[in-house]
């Protein structure tokens, strides 16, 4: 009952726009490899079809589907872009850009990059003196937007400060929205395949089983190998400096009797 929602939650956040853009990432807590975030606009059109009707309901946040069942609802996603009834791009900030400009930086920009797949920045120029906080809601801000479109750019999360694009932030919106959901699923899987690379790149993480994530067979696999350059060095910091001293083992385990 709850997927339904998301298509009815999208059709309210369309009321007075043509299209509607959910944007999401995937990766963002991960001690390695790069974040992924996807973009993908709908129509008013698309949610009143006879597939929104009849399928919307097999999408879901990405976290609460199982792999399989993601890539599934990839497949789907494909064929409607393939189709034209969708539109949609990924952005990837790369191990690198994370260590640069922190992780809420890379972040901004991988989403930058796959909006920007869709539409650039200057659609939304603003045009007016004056314009409020990025963290008005959009009813506030709205106005002070010379949009040379009718969109509107629903972020999951907070709203995002000094971003180029406006937009409103839902929280939980993977679980609320639609087109939202359907960007979870599009950087998800985008970005466990990209894992599943990495893992022949560098063999021994096991990259393809926990996709980069703080798991015990990963930290062990670390802690064991030390760090690959698909590693976010700042994400591993607190686990390395916990690191016990191997000669710190064998004097407690000889009771002390090296001393």
């Amino acid at each position: 009952m709850k997927r339904r929602q998301l298509r009815g939650y999208d059709l309210k956040q369309i009321n007075g726009y043509e299209s509607l853009i959910g944007v999401d990432e995937a990766g963002r807590g991960a001690l390695a490899g790069p974040v992924v975030a996807a973009a993908v606009l709908v129509t008013r059109e698309f949610l009143a079809s006879n597939w929104a009707m009849r399928n919307a309901g097999r999408i879901n946040d990405s976290k609460q589907l199982t792999a399989a069942g993601r890539e599934e609802a990839w497949n789907d996603l494909d064929k409607l872009a393939r189709g034209g009834l969708i539109h949609a791009h990924h952005g990837v900030a790369s191990v690198d850009e994370i260590e640069q400009m922190d992780i809420l930086g890379a972040t901004k920009l991988a989403m930058r990059r796959a909006l920007e797949g869709i539409y650039p920045p200057a659609a939304f120029r603003r045009s007016k003196p004056g314009e409020p906080e990025l963290f008005a809601d959009m009813e506030t801000r709205s106005p002070f937007f010379g949009q040379k479109l009718s969109c509107r750019i629903l972020v999951d999360g907070l709203p995002l400060k000094s971003f180029p694009y406006p937009h409103t932030g839902v929280v939980g919106g993977d679980a609320r929205s639609l087109c939202i959901a359907m960007a979870s699923i599009i950087a998800k899987v985008t970005r466990d395949r990209l894992m599943t690379e990495l893992d022949g790149e560098h063999p021994g993480y096991g990259f393809e089983q926990h996709k980069g994530y703080g798991t015990e067979m990963h930290r062990a696999a670390v802690l064991e190998k030390g760090s690959s350059p698909q590693h976010r060095a700042k994400f591993l910091r607190k686990l390395l400096d916990h690191r016990e001293d191997p000669g710190q083992l064998s004097f407690f385990e000889n009771g002390g009797q090296n001393i």
